[in-house]
C-alpha cells in the first residue's frame, strides 16, 4: 500500500473541492467536534476550547506529512469553507487496509454531498494508495452513516467494541 501524502492530494467532484486541513478550519472544526448532533454517535472527548482544536489540526497536518493517515476537508468548488471532512485513517500496511471516516455539518446533509465526497475518496484510496480493503465503523444506531457505506458497496462484516464493521474489497 502507497501512504505519501506529500503533496496533498487534492481530490475535485462535480460539486466539491477535498483540500488540506489547515489552522484557520479550526472554529468550524471545533463545531463539528462538539455540536451535539455531529456527535451523537461518536465516543470522542470533546476539545474545550478552540486551542485544543488547532492541536488537533496539526496532529493531523503532520499525520499527512509522515504518510499516517489523509484528513480532507470537504468545501463547496465556489467557497473553500470547511462544510465536512472525509479522511483515511488506521492504516495498516500489513492487511493493505484503510478505515474511512466521515462528518457533515448539519446544514449541508441530505444534499448528497458525503456520498460524492466518498466516491472520490474511495477511488484515491484503490487507485492511488493500492489499498485491498476499505472498512467503516459505525454505531448500530446511526443509519444514515450505514446508508452511506451500503450504497458504495461496503458489505456488514462484524460488530467489534458494540460497532458495526463494514467493509468493502478493492473492485480491481
Amino acid at each position: 500500500m502507497h501512504l505519501n501524502f506529500t503533496p496533498f492530494p487534492y481530490l475535485h467532484t462535480e460539486r466539491l473541492q477535498l483540500r488540506p486541513i489547515a489552522l484557520d478550519d479550526d472554529k468550524a472544526l471545533f463545531f463539528q467536534r462538539t455540536d451535539p448532533d455531529m456527535n451523537r454517535y461518536i465516543d470522542r472527548k470533546k476539545p474545550e476550547n478552540v486551542e485544543e482544536v488547532r492541536q488537533f489540526i496539526q496532529t493531523l497536518i503532520d499525520a499527512g506529512t509522515e504518510g499516517r493517515s489523509v484528513f480532507w476537508v470537504i468545501s463547496l468548488k465556489d467557497n473553500p469553507a470547511l462544510i465536512g471532512t472525509i479522511c483515511l485513517w488506521n492504516l495498516d500496511l500489513v492487511k493493505e487496509k484503510a478505515e474511512v471516516g466521515y462528518a457533515m455539518h448539519p446544514d449541508f446533509q441530505g444534499r448528497g454531498y458525503i456520498q460524492e465526497a466518498f466516491e472520490k475518496v474511495a477511488e484515491y484510496a484503490f487507485a492511488n494508495m493500492q489499498a485491498k480493503t476499505m472498512e467503516g465503523v459505525v454505531h448500530p444506531e446511526n443509519l444514515p452513516s450505514i446508508r452511506v457505506l451500503e450504497r458504495n458497496g461496503f458489505q456488514y462484516k462484524e460488530v467489534e467494541d458494540g460497532l458495526l464493521v463494514y467493509v468493502l474489497e478493492t473492485p480491481m
